[in-house]
């Protein structure tokens, strides 16, 4: 199969019946909120090895649940932008080059930091999510899984907001 590059994703050439410019928009949507629920993924489970402290528990299971969530997404993100006839990159560099958030620091992270890193974090991608919404007002199906996950995002930023 035949790869087309434009921009940042990579096109497939396949049978779609998308136009081209719905495709590519699809596409770059999808392309970045691959990158954000990879990079979202990461940091989570970043703070979920090393968070500390009295509710340290409660946190670490929360934040296993929203790993396990983003992971979910993550696929089902790929798995969209293949149906649509674009090529998902999900590699280390391309995650390290398009990450917008903040790193948490190396070692314990106590658990009010792993608390508002996360919340933090969950607003920060949630934010781009409700932009990619609207990028993809003309591609419906594609608009409904990035409704559906934004929706899946907003309510762990709840559960996480709540506690600071």
């Amino acid at each position: 199969m035949k790869s087309l590059h434009h921009g940042r994703i990579q096109m497939a050439v396949v049978s779609s019946p998308l136009s081209e410019a719905v495709q590519r928009a699809a596409g770059q949507a999808l392309q970045g909120a691959l990158v954000d629920l990879i990079d979202l993924s990461l940091t989570a489970k970043q703070a979920h090895w090393n968070v500390t402290g009295r509710t340290f528990k409660t946190v670490h299971e929360h934040l296993d649940e929203v790993v396990a969530t983003v992971r979910e997404a993550s696929d089902s993100v790929a798995e969209r932008a293949m149906m649509i006839g674009v090529h998902p990159d999900g590699r280390v560099r391309t995650v390290a080059d398009g990450t917008v958030l903040a790193e948490l620091p190396p070692g314990a992270v106590p658990e009010d930091k792993a608390v508002s890193s996360i919340t933090e974090a969950l607003a920060v991608v949630i934010a781009r999510f409700r932009d990619r919404i609207a990028a993809t007002e003309d591609e419906p199906v594609t608009q409904d899984l990035l409704i559906g996950i934004t929706a899946e995002l907003e309510k762990h930023h709840w559960m996480f907001a709540v506690q600071r």
